[in-house]
């Protein structure tokens, strides 16, 4: 049976009812080979962040998506401290991010110790934190690959296959996103167990849908960043289209920044749930389809 592996263990579908497949609690965009890159007190996170998390368990959203990946602020002992002050599970990610946020480490090892590090964090935890890694997040460069990039998606496809994790990907255009579809299938696993992470930012409407109907995940992450009626509209374009099933919806807010004073000024993971779910329903769409979009698809995407 499917499970869903979060910081507060694992979950089944009944468990769960709205989740939100792609925030961040923490994240540094620095790069890691800056002063204070990543650094930052648990307490001082939930301190910030918590009330975020009220607001959405208020709405009843039961879990979120961190997509904040190595590279760019991997702290999965924030994210458990955030997760026990609000009693809210949150799903982590193991991988890497693109050029140039990759740590000299990844950059020198082998394709075993890629393998064996993601293979780790999937199903034995992440450093001490005795939580393990759900998912695996990476990113591309948006006209194509590096060989890097290349090389770490490699072995995120073998260790996706020994665990039938999920690989998501920042990838703005399509064509890319088409190219790590195949390499993820000439190392041995499947396209439905990729996700094509800001597919919005795609202007071509029809490589949304061919990246859906090879059978990978397409995900409209813009709620509350694009304009309220463009965010509807895309998504009924994509249902019009028969992509609903295969479509995740959410916001890519938040967060704490370590390189701002405080950790800056979050924004609110609320207005999918406040104005686009209510915007769906006064276009007619049921409540059927809005579970399948905001309950089951990401509950499918995300578990293994």
């Amino acid at each position: 049976m499917a499970r869903l592996i979060t910081t507060l263990g694992d979950y089944e579908r009944e468990d769960l009812a709205m989740i939100l497949p792609h925030e961040h609690v923490f994240v540094d965009l620095r790069t890691p080979d800056q002063p204070g890159y990543a650094e930052a007190e648990p307490h001082a996170v939930v301190a910030l962040m918590a009330p975020r998390i009220e607001e959405i368990k208020a709405l009843g959203v039961t879990a979120l998506v961190e997509c904040s990946t190595g590279g760019v602020g991997l702290r999965v002992d924030i994210d458990l401290a955030v997760s026990k002050a609000t009693d809210f599970p949150i799903v982590v990610p193991t991988g890497n991010y693109r050029e140039p946020w990759i740590p000299q480490w990844v950059r020198e090892a082998d394709d075993a110790e890629l393998e064996a590090y993601m293979l780790g964090h999937l199903t034995e935890g992440v450093g001490d934190t005795g939580v393990k890694a759900a998912w695996i997040k990476l990113s591309a460069g948006d006209d194509g690959m590096t060989a890097l990039e290349q090389h770490i998606l490699k072995a995120a496809a073998r260790a996706g296959k020994a665990t039938g994790a999920l690989i998501g990907s920042h990838t703005i255009k399509g064509r890319v996103a088409l190219d790590q579809i195949a390499v993820i299938e000439e190392q041995g696993y499947s396209a439905n167990r990729y996700l094509w992470i800001h597919t919005q930012e795609e202007p071509d409407f029809a490589l949304h849908r061919e990246v859906a109907e090879r059978g990978a995940w397409i995900e409209y992450d813009c709620a509350g960043r694009w304009d309220d009626e463009k965010v509807v509209d895309l998504i009924l374009r994509a249902l019009e289209a028969g992509l609903g099933e295969r479509l995740l919806l959410s916001h890519d807010l938040g967060w704490f920044d370590p390189a701002k004073q405080g950790g800056g000024t979050p924004k609110p993971y609320t207005r999918l749930s406040s104005h686009i779910l209510p915007m769906l329903r006064a276009k007619g769409l049921g409540e059927e389809t809005l579970t399948r979009l905001t309950h089951t698809n990401p509950f499918n995407a995300f578990a293994r």
